[in-house]
């Protein structure tokens, strides 16, 4: 990857362009006040994904033109993201001075950066194991807090299209603070889809306005004088990182033999399914990897979508709607115990989502804000934990800007630690899927050097 450097070309605010019947504009200087789900995560780095195109026919500054105008007719339908975070004073319960915040829909616009990277190209990146450092430069907004996009009035969305030598990145970052993976997603899905197709859509528009229980204060105060204070910036340690790809067949294997290892037992009647079957492998694997020791305490933390979970959560809502589930275990436990047994424990996880609990947690959290700090996971759980966000069901491989579907999917360094492991539709379709782990370096190399492991690993990567 000879002279892989990234060159800025052009930088440039978009605002929304109104298609028929697309702007709402009603929406225009409305305040979203944010809820719990979103608050918690002011305080960690914006979502980055980005994916890797074919060469486009024209290149050079006509397809770019053509991916700003549909990025910015896009916007139109996600009007509130090219707002910004708006704070403002407000009282608490018993009358202390407090702060609020929340999306303000002033259209003032989403950054949009046109970059080169003549050295890099589509196989460095899609036919690479290990992921090459120079794929966080594709992303704008690197090293930015959501809460960063209030304190200094930041874009909440930004784009960047780096022309590679023989293709393209396009890259997103979006403010976590205001959506989550599933709005993430739909975004890019439109942006595409009216740049393949130039016209409106017919799919459902997003829900922008937040869900509260009823007894909830709108909006929840925060305790403090300013949003400074709530700031931890994190001291990253370094990570590598490995893409995985696991063809159906593997999912397969790997989901009929947890279920076989727990047939005839307690556990069979929880019923593993293909993604579980692939956590639990990869857990293990990990575990092997950074030599943990038998009695070591370790974690598994699965992220639980609430659209369809939770009363009154629509199913197109733009917004955070997000549990976690975590399994614990010892090292000995998942090594000695099987494939069966660690996808048990996954199962539970995901099965102990109760409704009842979720609502009572975000009813309390106004009286006791928590935040999520990666400073803190860096400390408590690095080395010993995994974490999976993102979802398979998320439509990646139909972002088709006109020239081409994508050839592979890569995120950027936002909230990069050691442990985390992002899950993708795999490019291959019909059940595959993919991972994109983040380990230390030692750990990592041993295992993309774990046989009984990459068995199971479809390579060369697809």
């Amino acid at each position: 990857m000879e002279g892989g450097g990234v060159r800025i070309v052009s930088r440039r605010m978009v605002r929304p362009a109104k298609l028929a019947g697309e702007l709402p504009e009603h929406e225009t200087n409305h305040h979203h006040h944010l809820t719990p789900f979103d608050l918690q995560l002011l305080t960690v780095d914006y979502i980055q994904k980005g994916i890797v195109l074919p060469k486009p026919p024209t290149g050079g500054e006509h397809f770019v033109e053509h991916l700003a105008s549909s990025f910015a007719l896009a916007l139109a339908r996600f009007y509130p993201l090219a707002g910004r975070l708006a704070v403002a004073g407000t009282a608490s319960p018993g009358g202390v001075p407090a702060i609020s915040v929340s999306l303000l829909c002033n259209g003032e616009g989403a950054e949009f950066v046109h970059a080169v990277a003549p050295g890099v190209a589509v196989a460095d990146i899609a036919d690479s194991l290990l992921v090459p450092r120079v794929v966080w430069s594709f992303f704008p907004l690197n090293g930015v807090l959501n809460v960063d996009a209030a304190v200094n009035s930041l874009p909440l969305l930004a784009a960047q299209i780096t022309e590679l030598a023989d293709g393209v990145f396009v890259a997103v970052s979006l403010n976590h603070a205001v959506a989550d993976g599933f709005a993430f997603w739909k975004f890019l899905n439109t942006w595409s889809e009216i740049s393949r197709r130039g016209e409106a859509l017919a799919t459902p528009p997003p829900v922008f306005d937040r869900w509260f229980t009823d007894t909830s204060p709108i909006p929840i105060p925060l305790p403090f004088s300013k949003l400074d204070d709530i700031v931890r910036r994190p001291a990253y340690t370094p990570v590598e990182e490995c893409f995985l790809n696991f063809s159906p067949e593997s999912v397969k294997m790997l989901k009929s033999t947890a279920n076989a290892e727990n047939a005839g037992t307690d556990m069979a009647t929880a019923t593993i399914s293909s993604l579980q079957a692939v956590l639990a492998h990869l857990w293990r694997a990990v575990s092997r990897a950074r030599r943990l020791s038998p009695s070591q305490a370790t974690f598994y933390t699965v992220v639980i979508g609430l659209r369809g979970r939770v009363n009154g959560i629509s199913p197109e809502y733009a917004g955070n709607a997000v549990a976690f589930g975590k399994a614990v275990a010892t090292a000995g436990e998942i090594e000695e115990k099987g494939i069966g047994y660690t996808a048990w424990l996954i199962n539970r996880a995901v099965a102990s989502f109760d409704e009842a609990n979720v609502r009572s947690s975000i009813e309390n959290w106004a009286s006791e804000p928590a935040f999520t700090y990666v400073s803190s996971l860096i400390q408590f759980a690095a080395g010993v934990a995994m974490a999976t966000g993102s979802s398979p069901r998320f439509d990646v491989y139909g972002n088709d800007f006109g020239w081409g579907k994508p050839v592979a999917v890569r995120s950027g360094g936002g909230n990069k630690i050691d442990g985390k492991a992002t899950v993708f539709e795999g490019s291959g379709g019909d059940g595959s899927l993919a991972f994109e782990v983040c380990l230390a370096a030692e750990a990592v190399a041993r295992l993309v050097a774990d046989e009984e492991f990459m068995a199971s690993v479809s390579s060369p990567p697809a």
